[in-house]
């Protein structure tokens, strides 16, 4: 039985050393594959007319992010404050250049910080100004497993977390910058 436990060590050792590069680059490929077209097409309902469109926000960006102030607002964004139109070009460039660090593994622990904050953030704005509810927002430790709240955004975090913790791994431009500075 020693045999075998010094066996399975001695697998899960060398797995953890592979691991340690591989799982942040999968966690990026991960990402690129499946959230980063979700978080850009959002994020261009978002834009104005033209190359500065970010700084002049469609009605809609207003509409996704504050919908109860909205439709208060019989849907007249013109009606919007400073504070309302700072929100909205901050979170409409964080949809756009967060996801790129990852990308990039650029700043990855601070993108994924800060993607962690984003999806915290919409993640509430569904459930409280949007009122998603029931089936959409979910439970934990339920049979089914395509909630949009519990369920799939818990596994955005969890990638997020990925990232956070274990950096961008080693084909990044954070790696690269490091050894450029002489660290690891």
């Amino acid at each position: 039985m020693n045999a075998l436990l010094a066996a399975y060590d001695g697998l899960t050792l060398r797995l953890s050393r592979l691991s340690s590069g591989a799982l942040p680059t999968l966690a990026r490929l991960g990402f690129a594959g499946v959230l980063l077209v979700y978080f850009w097409n959002s994020a261009r309902t978002k834009l104005g007319e033209g190359i500065f469109g970010f700084l002049s926000p469609s009605p809609s960006a207003y509409i996704q992010i504050f919908p109860k102030a909205a439709e208060a607002a019989g849907y007249d964004v013109s009606q919007f404050g400073l504070f309302h139109y700072a929100v909205v070009v901050a979170g409409t460039l964080a949809e756009v250049i967060l996801p790129a660090l990852i990308i990039f593994g650029l700043f990855t622990r601070l993108a994924a910080l800060g993607m962690t904050g984003f999806v915290v953030v919409q993640s509430l704005t569904d459930v409280y100004g949007h009122g998603v509810g029931g089936d959409d927002l979910g439970r934990w430790f339920d049979a089914a497993s395509d909630a949009l709240i519990f369920d799939q955004r818990a596994l955005w975090v969890l990638l997020f977390a990925v990232l956070f913790f274990q950096g961008a791994g080693p084909l990044s431009l954070d790696r690269w910058l490091s050894r450029r500075r002489g660290g690891a």
